[in-house]
């Protein structure tokens, strides 16, 4: 997966816009005018929601993404605008139809209750005229995207008529058409790359009942040929994810703890048209989705997974490689700031690290027990002989950093070529630095941008020079 870093594919998102608006408060009483509670409302916020929780999933991973939807002449198309252009999504492709309402459901939560919900929109079929200037506008554009990806909440943008060119267009260019479908008819998406119905979805739309092995390959395989997809996929909850192109095949969740399985469709359509986007082949892209959504079922209401929460997540289930946490200075600088902006505690510390023993590997612990994650600095091959001589070092710096990184205690190793890890530090701004016990009452680089500096005593009479002079001595004397 460290294969998808810096990547970038442009994706296409057509469907139904909305605002998921939230006022949040508690209620002490009960109105005197009428049986109900009153709610005094402290905070109020506001995200995006149906096609727009495909983009913010979207945008989590590093895609450049265009959306293209039909909106109203409103206050809410507005709202809406603004919080595209927080995300940076320009609303350039949004299509105003006048007299349309902007679909904005509000919900009003008292003491994390949801108490009552409001929706303002429109749910009827847009115009033959906002149709048309869609296609026109897919026809000119179709060429600049990697993959199209349909967001059908059921609001009317997405018309049978309307839905079928999309796809004849698309597949005219040989670009992949994924859908969330909506309904029980799914013969508009015919000729698709995929679908993504959960299975009660499946289940309407195939009417099939699907309870064993049997009948989800008669409910699967039936999607497949009504619908002339490419592939068809059924997302089974805590089962994983059905797919069948010409054997069916079940890819297990990942998920650790589920606390909330709110938008957990967009992150799996999402993150499947983003992998597919970089070249990941179909199952690749399914095991992506899995641990995309493992990530954003484990937070409380519609959430994203970053392509760095992906990475860390499959590490702690012990799929991913060491080099997957070996990182470059430019990536530890944004990784780290994504790391503060979820409450992490950051360490640093630095260092050869030259022939790893005991000494090493007991320091590296007690570090990452001032904190969350533990980032380290370490030498390059021209530093070391810089520091430590022409011999040096025993290891090469790929080697060390890969067997370092394959520590439980260390989470990110960063390769530097100057003689100290200043600008390293500088990047990484650690809440905490830690260098060993010889330090005290000296200047350590860095302790200026830290927010605290903290000492270790090393390991009485365990180091690389003396495992090296232990060594000499053996060979000198012929003991090995």
């Amino acid at each position: 997966m460290i294969e998808l870093k810096n990547k970038h594919p442009k994706v296409l998102v057509i469907g139904d816009l909305m605002i998921d608006h939230y006022l949040w408060g508690k209620c002490e009483r009960i109105s005197p005018e009428a049986p109900v509670q009153v709610v005094a409302i402290e905070k109020e916020t506001s995200v995006l929601g149906g096609a727009g929780n495909v983009i913010n999933n979207l945008k989590a991973l590093g895609a450049k993404v265009d959306v293209l939807s039909v909106i109203g002449d409103d206050a809410n198309a507005h709202e809406l605008k603004m919080l595209l252009h927080d995300i940076d999504v320009n609303g350039d492709h949004l299509i105003v139809q006048e007299g349309r309402n902007t679909s904005k459901k509000s919900r009003i939560i008292a003491s994390q209750q949801q108490v009552v919900r409001y929706d303002k929109e429109s749910t009827e079929d847009i115009t033959v005229e906002s149709q048309e200037k869609i296609v026109a506008l897919i026809k000119s554009q179709i060429d600049a995207y990697d993959v199209v990806l349909l967001s059908d909440y059921g609001k009317g943008v997405l018309t049978d008529s309307l839905t079928r060119v999309i796809i004849d267009v698309a597949n005219d260019a040989d670009k992949k058409v994924l859908v969330d479908p909506k309904g029980d008819d799914y013969t508009k998406y015919s000729g698709a790359y995929l679908l993504t119905p959960n299975k009660k979805e499946a289940i309407e739309a195939s009417r099939i009942e699907i309870k064993d092995e049997k009948t989800l390959f008669e409910a699967i395989t039936k999607l497949k040929d009504e619908c002339a997809l490419d592939v068809s996929l059924i997302t089974l909850s805590e089962d994983g994810i059905a797919i069948y192109d010409e054997v069916l095949r079940k890819h297990p969740t990942v998920a650790r703890e589920v606390y909330d399985v709110t938008g957990a469709g967009d992150t799996v359509i999402a993150s499947l048209g983003f992998s597919l986007a970089c070249g990941y082949d179909i199952d690749k892209a399914v095991k992506f989705a899995n641990l995309a959504a493992g990530v954003v079922v484990g937070k409380i209401g519609s959430a994203t997974a970053t392509l760095n929460e992906i990475i860390e997540y499959e590490s702690s289930l012990k799929k991913s490689t060491s080099d997957s946490h070996i990182k470059t200075l430019e990536e530890i600088a944004l990784l780290s700031q994504e790391l503060k902006k979820r409450g992490k505690k950051i360490v640093f510390t630095n260092g050869c690290f030259d022939i790893l023993h005991v000494g090493h590997v007991k320091y590296l612990e007690e570090a990452k027990s001032y904190g969350d994650v533990l980032i380290l600095g370490l030498n390059s091959d021209e530093s070391v002989s810089r520091l430590k001589g022409p011999t040096r070092p025993v290891n090469s710096e790929d080697d060390r950093a890969y067997i370092l990184a394959s520590l439980e205690a260390v989470d990110y190793v960063v390769k530097f070529y100057d003689d100290t890890p200043y600008e390293l530090i500088k990047a990484v701004e650690p809440h905490i630095l830690v260098k060993g016990g010889d330090y005290e009452g000296k200047e350590v680089v860095g302790q200026d941008i830290a927010d605290e500096l903290r000492l270790v005593d090393f390991v009485d009479g365990k180091s690389t020079t003396k495992t090296i002079e232990r060594i000499k001595d053996a060979h000198e004397n012929n003991y090995c």
